[in-house]
């Protein structure tokens, strides 16, 4: 009995270091990857070690919900608990979507505003969508494709 209470007290104190040393001077990155289907919310550190990931599919049962604004603040929200405990505290935000769309999904603003209410600093927000610059030639040869 007492070796195996051994282990869970080493256990936990294994993993009380392994998140001490997660954390870089309280300072995180939060990648937010917001599209029209779902809303993933990603917290790194500065070295680029996750600490954790929350989507919207995680937060809801209900596909058709992923994306709303109100699952991507519930979602926010828990990935700033879990970066609080981590001990970060002040984190850059990036805002990203998929290739080519003009703008982020409908999440992306609500969980910029839920992270700043749970106290996390924001220090910059980055808008990273990938811009396509002509692309790969367009199949058909020179007069198209002949139906």
């Amino acid at each position: 009995m007492e070796k195996a209470e051994d282990l869970k007290e080493t256990e936990s104190e294994a993993q009380t270091e392994k998140q001490k040393r997660k954390s870089v001077g309280g300072i995180g990155i939060v990648h937010i990857y917001s599209t029209y289907n779902n809303t993933i919310i990603h917290i790194t550190d500065l070295s680029g070690a996750t600490i954790t990931q929350i989507s919207g599919g995680k937060t809801t049962k209900h596909s058709r919900l992923k994306a709303t604004p109100t699952v991507a603040m519930f979602a926010a929200k828990r990935a700033a608990e879990a970066a609080k405990e981590v001990g970060i505290d002040s984190v850059y935000v990036r805002i990203s979507s998929k290739a080519g769309s003009t703008s982020p999904g409908p999440g992306a603003r609500a969980a910029v505003k839920s992270l700043s209410r749970e106290g996390l600093k924001i220090i910059n927000i980055l808008e990273t969508i990938a811009i396509p610059r002509g692309g790969p030639k367009a199949p058909g040869g020179k007069r198209g494709r002949r139906v």
